[in-house]
């Protein structure tokens, strides 16, 4: 793994604490946020992905005297999410981790509350896990690398999904923008990016479960479109290194999967052309959808756009929840 990836080293809570197994003392327990993510970045597929400030969600964890993990409680899922700790992508990532630790004597309640909607194409899973996997590396007052967390947290996404990707856990996990050069073996890089670049959110209230959306993606293309991709994926990359936003912006192009994904958004191409003549750099689809993004110069440009396109969903009887962000170089963080 690259080691350009930078370290969080978060305070503990100082309260009643207990010893691990190395006579360390750790607090008991601990609130930590994770981002919701854009993942792909238009031409990017399972390579590119960037946190935003919000929205996000909250993992609240603590140790207990009994060996084992339990969920205690979910909130803002709407009953969806499974309290059975062998189902769930937090509990099931933590005790990837504990294993490898050689911790898995320790007994954690997890509290999980969803501050973001599910299925949104931002990260849903990756934020909670991540946010899961934080908090119990900072209990372990482990200060190693957090890449070491990035395996656990795929594996959550392979539950999650039925594909253990990382362009949405990766800048949960680290903050930024961030590519995945490579997943066998495993090499991330965290990309530098321009300080003023708004991202615009808008995400419809449609069903688009990211199971079936990465099962209508093409397996094989024409070579021209791939020499097209690589191009833009290059062309992308060195434009957040040289803060270049007008190459950023003729860059994020892509041929190979929004065609077919942008079938399942109502209207993509009527608010795509509606956010460019408002002055986005870009636009595109966020993850798998139905959340869409569009790149900006500015904050008022980006408030701007998620109003009327958010009025245009309200017109065809689609309701829609909308974020404006810089991109978060934060990730996780420690909330109480």
């Amino acid at each position: 793994m690259e080691n350009n990836i930078q370290e969080f080293k978060p305070p503990l809570k100082e309260e009643k604490g207990i010893t691990n197994s190395g006579n360390v003392k750790v607090a008991d327990s601990i609130a930590v946020f994770a981002p919701a993510t854009v993942a792909n970045v238009v031409c990017g597929f399972d390579v590119l992905g960037f946190a935003v400030n919000e929205p996000g969600d909250e993992v609240i964890m603590r140790i207990t005297n009994k060996p084992g993990i339990t969920i205690s409680k979910i909130t803002g899922d709407d009953g969806r999410l499974p309290l059975n700790p062998a189902k769930n992508t937090v509990s099931v990532s933590v005790q990837h981790y504990l294993q490898s630790i050689n911790r898995t004597d320790i007994g954690l309640d997890i509290e999980l509350h969803k501050k973001m909607p599910i299925g949104s194409g931002l990260g849903s899973s990756s934020a909670s896990t991540v946010a899961g996997l934080f908090a119990i590396k900072t209990l372990m007052d482990d200060n190693s690398d957090p890449a070491k967390l990035l395996p656990f947290a795929m594996k959550g996404e392979e539950m999650a999904c039925g594909h253990g990707h990382a362009d949405n856990v990766a800048p949960a996990l680290f903050g930024g923008f961030v590519l995945i050069r490579s997943y066998s073996p495993l090499d991330v890089v965290r990309l530098p990016h321009p300080p003023g670049l708004y991202c615009a959110i808008i995400f419809p209230d449609v069903d688009v479960p990211t199971r079936e959306a990465r099962q209508i993606i093409r397996n094989k293309i024409l070579m021209k479109d791939a020499v097209t991709q690589w191009g833009n994926i290059a062309g992308l990359v060195s434009g957040l290194f040289m803060q270049d936003i007008d190459l950023i912006g003729r860059s994020m192009q892509d041929v190979l999967v929004e065609p077919v994904r942008s079938m399942l958004i109502p209207d993509f191409y009527p608010m795509r052309e509606m956010a460019m003549e408002l002055g986005a750099v870009s636009f595109g689809i966020s993850g798998s959808g139905p959340s869409v993004f569009a790149f900006t110069r500015d904050e008022e440009t980006a408030t701007l756009i998620i109003q009327k396109l958010q009025q245009h969903l309200t017109n065809i009887n689609i309701n829609s929840k909308t974020y404006v962000s810089t991109i978060n170089d934060a990730g996780p963080r420690v909330i109480g």
